[in-house]
């Protein structure tokens, strides 16, 4: 289903239809990737905001909405191991997205898989990725649900302040997204600079 398809359903809803909808398409980006969910939960803020809803109730079914899908999924990874989700993923992901998403997290932590939820190739891999490896649930929770509350507050937050235009909304959730995956693979670097050199101070 196209984005153009989901965002004329979603304007036949009413306000408590509508809050419900956000809800569900927050979690199926973390089951069923590639799907649109940025756009469509701005799509779905934006006719709330023109609704008269409450950003805050918007924000928290889609904050919550994310979490329930990552939630799900990392009781998948835990429970069947990576091969349950991997070869479905890595269709779009890149055959060595599990390799990336690993060595990330075997040098940085759990830090990594905060950065890593607001990188569009591997953002999906994460919960499924944790659950997979036994990861504690409580600081992979805090870690997904931290990045998930930062990025659907965003999208909430623009789509309340967008006025009545969606297009120029979309262009700006569109340029925010690259804009968040940039500064990502940005802090990456610079925390692999910085262990890098303090490991070289350390051997000198």
């Amino acid at each position: 289903m196209s984005v153009d398809a989901i965002t004329t359903w979603l304007n036949g809803l009413p306000i408590a239809a509508l809050y419900a909808a956000i809800a569900v398409i927050s979690a199926v980006e973390n089951i069923f990737p590639p799907f649109p969910a940025d756009a469509v939960v701005a799509f779905g803020s934006f006719l709330a905001a023109r609704g008269k809803a409450s950003p805050y109730s918007t924000f928290l079914v889609s904050w919550l909405g994310n979490f329930a899908g990552a939630a799900l999924m990392y009781y998948v990874g835990r429970r069947y191991g990576s091969a349950a989700f991997m070869s479905r993923l890595e269709r779009w992901a890149g055959k060595d997205a599990e390799k990336r998403l690993a060595a990330l997290y075997a040098r940085y932590g759990l830090p990594a898989l905060f950065i890593s939820r607001f990188l569009p190739a591997v953002r999906a891999l994460v919960p499924p990725f944790a659950g997979a490896l036994k990861l504690p649930p409580v600081p992979v929770a805090l870690a997904v649900s931290s990045a998930s509350g930062i990025w659907f507050g965003f999208i909430t937050w623009v789509a309340f302040r967008a006025g009545s235009n969606w297009d120029v909304l979309y262009a700006r959730i569109v340029q925010s997204g690259k804009i968040a995956a940039l500064v990502a693979a940005g802090l990456v670097a610079l925390i692999a600079l910085v262990v890098y050199f303090r490991r070289r101070s350390k051997r000198v």
